[in-house]
């Protein structure tokens, strides 16, 4: 129930003195709501750190396994204006160069009806008989059949055998002239290679292409490449092989070779090399996800002395922890290793500024060429020994921080969650109290406002009972 007064009477309005009484009173709500509002805040930034840290270890992820450093990139190089075939390469190639020469492409069976079956309409029937049967089969593959009526036409018979998925697309081709039409069944091969060959088995149609025969559009064939040296050099070796498709998988372990053309006096080298660059690239990004969580506390752990202003991770240990487990995780020192044991020998250089790395470019490159295995090694796991490379330290530390039940990172994060709850509560309660509060001073400042003009109607009269005489 609202109560109000204004000194009906008495000259005094309590209305500010009520509102002064209350705002006192909500001092400790505001302050209440200020620590919750720098809970939320403070869980919110660390979720952000959270982010980085899983960031940071699936670039970590991405260098802890010998795999990961088998990257390998591929060059052809050919005389011929037009390159005969290009080429593609995975982690599974050994270096090496190959020459390889495009003797033959891969080509796909193309057969046609004969002339002097074809029939001037498309859609006039073509079976004789009350019903008839075409029958054909690619390669050494099951015969497939299309059962046809006495009404059935050329479109028909086409459309019957594409229906049939058999790997065969059968098409209808006008060999005559507009005013002479003449139709011809055309037969392909959906795939190349000798043996996607088509044969007809049995046709039961006026297109008789069984004893009458078909024309060859194109012939089916393998692709043929020549692999070595063709030059008949002393104490060389050139192979010859043959493939159904013009795209070979395994002619070279993780080599993937594309013909596109036939260039049988140019052979084309290819050459296959570890991709320092790509193993380069991961490294650097992982120093910049190192780079991104070291700047992030910073940008947050600062105290100003002249306005007072400090970051919401000053006096938060955990931010502090958080960059001593990662930067303890990467600048290890890695035991059993002989070449490079730790980090800085590769180029990692830790600023006295900031904390972060800047990586000499120059040092990596030059470890890169000279000792990409031991590189690798300082990186990656020992599968001999299990002693733990950076990358896998890396992964473990966050592992560890991050854990669903024993991390700092998660315990922290529920310890912010419950304060923010026990905030929210405690302004709760204090809000309803300070409603009694409100509600009791007004009703008191009430009544006292009555009192008052009680009194000043009783004065009133008696003045005028009581009037001033002048003698």
């Amino acid at each position: 129930m609202a109560i109000s007064f204004g000194g009906l009477g008495n000259g005094v309005d309590f209305g500010p003195v009520v509102d002064a009484l209350v705002q006192a009173e909500r001092f400790p709500i505001d302050a209440l709501t200020q620590k919750k509002l720098q809970a939320q805040k403070k869980q919110t930034e660390l979720g952000l750190l959270g982010a980085k840290l899983l960031s940071f270890q699936g670039l970590g992820n991405s260098l802890r396994n010998r795999v990961s450093f088998n990257k390998n990139q591929v060059n052809v190089a050919s005389a011929s204006a037009q390159t005969p075939l290009s080429a593609s390469v995975s982690s599974s190639a050994a270096p090496g160069t190959y020459q390889v020469t495009v003797n033959r492409l891969a080509s796909a069976h193309q057969i046609i009806s004969k002339a002097s079956t074809a029939v001037s309409e498309s859609d006039a029937d073509i079976v004789s008989g009350a019903s008839g049967t075409f029958q054909f089969q690619v390669g050494t593959g099951s015969i497939h059949t299309v059962n046809l009526d006495a009404a059935s036409t050329l479109d028909d018979l086409r459309s019957a055998i594409n229906d049939l998925g058999a790997g065969v697309s059968a098409s209808v081709l006008n060999t005559g002239s507009e005013a002479s039409p003449q139709f011809r069944l055309v037969l392909s091969a959906n795939e190349t290679g000798l043996d996607q060959a088509i044969t007809i088995v049995a046709d039961d149609t006026n297109l008789d292409m069984v004893t009458t025969g078909v024309d060859t559009f194109q012939a089916a064939q393998d692709s043929e490449i020549v692999l070595g040296a063709t030059d008949g050099g002393a104490g060389t070796t050139a192979i010859t092989i043959n493939r159904s498709s013009n795209t070979l998988t395994d002619v070279v372990t993780g080599l993937t070779l594309n013909l596109q053309a036939v260039d049988a006096s140019n052979p084309v080298t290819i050459s296959v090399s570890q991709d320092h660059s790509a193993v380069k690239a991961a490294i650097s990004d992982f120093v910049k996800g190192y780079n991104e969580i070291v700047t992030f506390v910073n940008e947050r752990t600062f105290y100003n002395t002249e306005t007072k202003e400090r970051g919401i991770f000053v006096g938060e240990s955990l931010a502090r922890n958080v960059l001593d487990r990662v930067r303890e995780s990467v600048f290890s020192q890695i035991g059993g290793l002989t070449t490079y044991t730790g980090a800085s020998q590769i180029g990692f250089e830790t600023q006295t500024t900031d904390g972060t790395i800047k990586l000499n470019e120059a040092t990596l490159d030059s470890a890169l060429s000279t000792n990409f295995s031991a590189v690798r090694d300082l990186f990656v796991k020992n599968a001999t020994t299990g002693t733990k490379g950076i990358a896998e330290l890396v992964v473990n530390a966050i592992d560890g921080l991050d854990d669903i039940d024993t991390g700092s990172l998660t315990r922290r994060q529920n310890a912010l969650t419950q304060q923010v709850k026990d905030f929210t509560s405690q302004i709760t309660l204090k809000e309803e109290a300070l409603t009694r509060f409100e509600q009791q001073q007004r009703l008191k400042f009430a009544n006292l406002d009555g009192l008052l003009a009680r009194l000043q109607s009783q004065l009133k009269q008696m003045q005028n009972a009581f009037p001033t005489t002048n003698g």
